[in-house]
C-alpha cells in the first residue's frame, strides 16, 4: 500500500509549468536519437528530471474546520515570532511564522493553508540566498499572500526563492475566494514557503518535521478564539 502511494507521488501528473522544460528535454532527446548518444542520454535525463520536479500528485486535505494546513511540502526549519512583510498591509504584530524548507526533490506545488479571501498580494524583488536561511524571509525575493478568514482575522502565506531558484508563479488574484488545500502557485528549483498565522495561534508542528503540503495540520485556528 505504501509502495503504491510512493509510486502515485512519483508518477503524478507535472504541474503546466514544467511543459516547457519537459518539451525541451524531449525535443533534446529525440535530436540525441538521431545525432550522437550522449546528448540523447542528456536529453532523456533533464526530461526525467523535469518531470519528477514539477509532478503535482493530489492531496487528501482535512475537512474538519477552522485548520490551517502544511502551504508546501518540505521541512520545517524555523518557528518563531515574526512581523508578517509590511506590503501586506495586515499590521506588524508580532505572529508565529512557521517557514517550511522545499528542497529540490520536494513537491514545489504551493497550497493554500486556510479557505479565506485573498486580499493583498505582493511581489518584492531581493537576493538569492539559501532558504534555509532566517534571513530569507527578508532578503529574499518573495511574493506574499494575505488571506482574511471567514472570521475576520489574516493569515499570510509567502512564497520565497532560494538559492537557484529563479522563478516564483502565483495563480490566484486579489479578490479570490480560496478553499483549503488549493493550489496557488509553484516555485522553481529549490524555495522556502512561510506561513503567517493569525495572532493568538500556536503551531502545532515541530521543527524539522516533515510537510505534506495541503495535508499536514499546522495549527488549530479555532486555539485563539476560546
Amino acid at each position: 500500500m505504501a509502495l503504491t502511494a510512493s509510486l502515485r507521488m512519483v508518477l503524478a501528473a507535472p504541474h503546466r509549468a514544467g511543459y516547457p522544460f519537459i518539451a525541451a528535454g524531449a525535443a533534446v532527446t529525440f535530436v540525441g536519437i538521431l545525432v550522437s548518444a550522449w546528448l540523447f542520454w542528456l536529453g532523456l535525463g533533464f526530461t526525467l528530471f523535469s518531470l519528477y520536479f514539477f509532478r503535482d500528485p493530489e492531496r487528501v486535505t482535512p475537512k474538519r474546520p477552522h485548520l490551517a494546513v502544511a502551504p508546501a511540502d518540505g521541512h520545517v526549519c524555523s518557528i518563531m515570532l515574526a512581523s508578517p512583510p509590511l506590503e501586506l498591509g495586515i499590521g506588524i504584530e508580532p505572529r508565529f511564522r512557521v517557514a517550511i524548507f522545499l528542497s529540490v526533490i520536494d513537491v514545489h506545488v504551493n497550497r493554500i493553508p486556510a479557505a479565506g479571501q485573498v486580499t493583498r498580494i505582493a511581489y518584492h524583488a531581493g537576493t538569492f540566498v539559501s532558504a534555509n536561511l532566517d534571513k530569507a524571509s527578508d532578503e529574499n525575493e518573495r511574493n506574499a499572500v494575505a488571506l482574511r478568514l471567514p472570521d475576520g482575522r489574516d493569515l499570510a502565506v509567502v512564497q520565497i526563492a532560494g538559492l537557484i531558484a529563479r522563478r516564483i508563479l502565483c495563480d490566484i488574484r486579489e479578490g479570490d475566494q480560496v478553499f483549503t488545500g488549493q493550489r496557488f502557485g509553484i516555485i522553481r528549483f529549490g524555495s522556502r514557503t512561510d506561513l503567517y498565522l493569525p495572532p493568538g495561534v500556536v503551531p502545532l508542528v515541530e521543527l524539522g518535521q516533515t510537510m505534506i503540503g495541503g495535508e499536514t495540520v499546522i495549527a488549530d485556528l479555532s486555539q485563539a478564539l476560546t
